[in-house]
């Protein structure tokens, strides 16, 4: 380009681990621009870990997920094409010169045509999670091999910019209310600030990326007895289920977090010791606020998709199903980080 772009957009829509995968681009943009105008677009679920975001000008959420659900219902398809329209007059009227699909899919190929903007950057049509999604992009990336995680192949998306060779920085705002309101749950826990809290997370988005919460359980009894660590069981939507089983019958007490929004679950995370997960949204958050991460892999890969951070480590099953892993692996490597991480 021949001159530094006055707006830029973004467009990485979901999930939660993907958008906090790719705060290193906006972080990335300010630092390098830091006189433009700088959006994301996002999906409405993901929107409240980017509101208020340092880095951003504006956030415009949209709810993709509402339109799939409308377009079957009677006259829902015209009251979808009437969002779309509004959104697209929305976005074509920013006048953005740079648009980065980060996403590679249609519906965010599609949202980044909408922007209108001249340079539209996007992956190579190979490195697309769906094909047709580069025919909305006009210069496309192939990462470079040395990128193998998300993390580093987003921010490999700039260099059509002239942004290279950037250290990933990620930067999750800090919110007092919430801070102060886990500070009082653990307090009347009886949690001490220096303790071990060790955080465990059994859900996952699929089936097929959940660990079994009973190697949940022994790992839980195990890092209690032979880790001397306090256990924190975090729970989502329709979860609490496992984090009781989890808890029930353990002879070493654990807590069970409160409902959380994603404020205070960031909170919680902020206090832990360690975070351990499957590859899911809060264990991606957890490492971006600087926690000690242990991610728990099947389908995925843990070395592409894994916690990303010198404080994290990602356990790969061998043959692809979560139940290969044992509670021992997970204790072993859960012990070597919280060592590591002592004072």
């Amino acid at each position: 380009m021949t001159s530094p772009p006055a707006k830029l957009a973004i467009v990485k829509l979901s999930a939660l681990g993907d958008v906090i995968h790719a705060l290193p681009v906006a972080r990335a943009l300010r630092r390098a621009l830091p006189a433009a105008e700088l959006t994301w677009i996002v999906e409405a679920r993901e929107y409240a870990i980017l509101r208020d975001h340092p880095d951003l000008d504006r956030v415009i959420p949209v709810n993709t997920r509402l339109w799939r659900r409308l377009v079957w219902r009677p006259g829902g398809a015209r009251e979808v094409w009437g969002k779309v329209g509004r959104l697209r007059r929305r976005v074509r009227g920013a006048g953005f010169d740079v648009a980065l699909d980060l996403q590679g899919l249609l519906k965010s190929g599609v949202l980044t045509a909408y922007t209108g903007a001249p340079v539209r950057i996007g992956f190579s049509a190979s490195r697309c999670r769906e094909r047709l999604s580069a025919l909305f992009t006009n210069r496309h990336v192939t990462p470079p091999p040395e990128a193998v995680h998300v993390v580093d192949q987003y921010l490999s998306l700039l260099g059509p910019l002239g942004i290279r060779g950037i250290a990933p920085e990620f930067h999750i705002p800090v919110r007092p209310a919430a801070e102060g309101v886990m500070d009082d749950f653990l307090a009347e826990q009886g949690l001490k600030p220096r303790e071990r809290l060790v955080a465990l997370n059994p859900g996952a988005g699929r089936p097929e990326k959940r660990w079994p919460v009973s190697h949940f359980r022994t790992l839980a009894e195990r890092l209690g007895g032979e880790a001397g660590a306090r256990v924190l069981l975090l729970w989502g939507p329709d979860e609490v289920h496992m984090a009781r089983q989890i808890a029930t019958g353990l002879s070493s007490r654990a807590v069970l977090a409160p409902p959380t929004d994603l404020d205070e679950l960031t909170a919680l995370l902020r206090r832990s010791s360690l975070m351990i997960a499957a590859d899911t949204g809060p264990l991606h958050l957890a490492a971006a606020v600087g926690t000690p991460c242990l991610g728990l892999f099947g389908p995925t890969r843990a070395e592409r998709n894994g916690p990303y951070g010198a404080r994290c480590r990602g356990l790969q099953s061998p043959d692809g199903t979560m139940a290969r892993l044992s509670p021992a692996e997970a204790l072993a490597a859960a012990q070597a980080l919280l060592d590591a991480s002592d004072p």
